[in-house]
């Protein structure tokens, strides 16, 4: 049976082969790049710019003017970095902030062009499990349990993990850019309103707090630009060699509150770009040390743009997280997976007979495949508009390793598998060009009508050729004769086809 997993391993990274990930914060744009060598990434180049793209998101969850064009300059600057790395071999993840825009899209469009390659926005949960995987590939090989704490400027990630494996996951709305603006957004710092901060946020660990303390963990990581910053100050003030503790930071704290004015503190150390939005950061993270009973914690050289390149290397092995995803939703739900089988093996070969002549790429293979593995998901709910139940499911499901348009994208084909055809679908989505999303859409329902009476026996070999606006399929005649029910289903495909433009010529 053909497999999407099979086919990313063919793409194996070549020595040499260079990846690069860049992570559009909510405070700093950061880009990495790095060569494939001996089995191993090492970094060959890195670009940080202090954008501060969350302090320019609006009540109205808009961008003001200042924002975007600090945002677009710098992405047009890491795209002439990026320039001669193939599309495949970049992943450009944006977080909380573009998360939060009322309309994603006006800053992903300008973001594209500007960066030169597609920009993916991710979940919370999502952004903190390769948060954990970046910080585990850059500590010492260890199985006792860890808690990892990544404040960023929008939002902070919480992580229990073993290994290279997250097994709790949180995000909360508290980073130190939307933090500070939140309780000292005038600017006045007050030992009053501190305290009437810290109760505030303490508050809201609340819906996860006794969970993570009952799971336990050996050591405390924090990572990301806040928590290097807190380690280095503390290191200045001689307050521990850049590890974290509770005393170090009510020190800290009482040093930042015996000024009146952010603009006004002055600790060793502190960066004039970070003193801006260190408040909100010690504020979150002297909430996390109360409320989960920190006593110390170590400082991450790592964060999650190095967990998108291992992530990216995952993908293109025998390790891609988005295939162990798909099969235990599959589980979870339980799907008939021969049939789901039967249904990808179908779907797989089609697009392998149009692909070259549609212009789908890698990308389009593996949504088909996942979308057959997961089709009748939405059975475990009913049966009737079963699709729209999956679809539903999927779209609101955190499923590790993929990306806000990448759920949206699969959701819209498991929508429009059979019945009418959505208008989202019609408009393209997740971001997808409306022709390659419709062409998609097209050979998933022929694979599933095809496939409509569960016979175990399978299909013969069906020949496809791709039409400009559609695709014609050549059948045994005699097992057409012999399938009346499969015949008439596609001569209704042709009419509902025929009504989103799209033509089905049967041979």
């Amino acid at each position: 049976m053909p497999d999407a997993r099979l086919a990313a391993a063919s793409t194996g990274l070549k020595e040499d082969e260079l990846l690069a990930a860049v992570d559009l914060g909510s405070n700093s744009f950061h880009m990495i790049v790095a060569r494939h060598t001996l089995g191993q990434l090492r970094v060959v180049d890195r670009l940080r710019e202090q954008v501060r793209m969350g302090s320019g998101l609006t009540a109205r969850g808009e961008l003001t003017q200042e924002a975007m064009w600090r945002s677009l300059e710098c992405l047009e600057r890491m795209g002439q970095r990026l320039r001669t790395i193939p599309s495949n071999r970049v992943r450009a993840i944006a977080t909380n902030t573009v998360r939060q825009l009322r309309n994603p899209q006006s800053f992903l469009i300008p973001g594209q062009t500007a960066l030169g390659h597609r920009i993916e926005v991710v979940s919370g949960r999502e952004e903190a499990r390769l948060i954990y995987l970046g910080v585990a590939q850059g500590l010492p090989p260890r199985e006792s349990r860890r808690l990892v704490i990544d404040i960023g400027g929008g939002s902070t990630e919480f992580i229990i993990g073993e290994g290279f494996e997250p097994l709790e996951r949180e995000s909360l709305q508290m980073g130190c850019i939307a933090t500070t603006r939140r309780f000292f957004g005038t600017g006045r710092l007050s030992p009053k309103r501190w305290k009437e901060g810290l109760t505030e946020i303490s508050a809201e660990f609340q819906q996860f707090a006794a969970v993570y303390r009952a799971r336990g963990w050996k050591d405390a990581i924090g990572s990301s630009g806040t928590v290097k910053a807190i380690g280095g100050i503390l290191k200045a003030m001689k307050l521990g060699r850049g590890e974290i503790t509770p005393e170090g930071i009510a020190r800290l704290r009482d040093s930042m509150l015996a000024f009146d004015d952010i603009d006004a503190i002055q600790l060793p150390d502190l960066s004039d770009e970070r003193r801006s939005v260190i408040p909100g950061g010690l504020l979150v993270l002297e909430a996390a040390f109360n409320e989960l009973g920190i006593s110390r914690m170590q400082v991450a050289q790592t964060a999650m743009r190095e967990g998108v390149l291992y992530d990216m290397q995952g993908r293109v092995g025998l390790r891609d997280p988005r295939d162990g995803s798909i099969d235990a939703m599959a589980k979870r739900y339980g799907v008939d997976t021969r049939q789901a089988g039967r249904v990808e093996s179908t779907v797989l070969d089609l697009f392998d007979q149009v692909a070259a002549d549609w212009r789908l790429g890698e990308d389009e293979r593996h949504s088909l495949a996942w979308a057959a593995r997961v089709h009748e998901i939405g059975q475990a709910i009913a049966h009737s508009q079963h699709h729209v139940h999956g679809a539903y499911v999927i779209e609101h499901s955190d499923i590790a390793g993929f990306s806000t348009q990448e759920q949206q994208f699969l959701a819209a084909l498991v929508r429009a598998q059979r019945r009418n055809v959505p208008k989202t679908v019609l408009a393209g989505a997740g971001g997808r060009d409306p022709v390659t999303t419709l062409r998609c859409v097209m050979l998933l329902r022929l694979a599933v009508l095809l496939h409509r009476s569960h016979d175990p026996a399978g299909l013969p070999h069906i020949r496809a050729r791709a039409l400009e606006r559609g695709l014609e399929l050549e059948h045994p005649a005699a097992w057409l004769a012999q399938h009346p029910l499969s015949r008439a289903d596609l001569v209704t495909e042709q009419g509902v086809l025929a009504d989103i433009g799209l033509e089905l010529q049967l041979a």
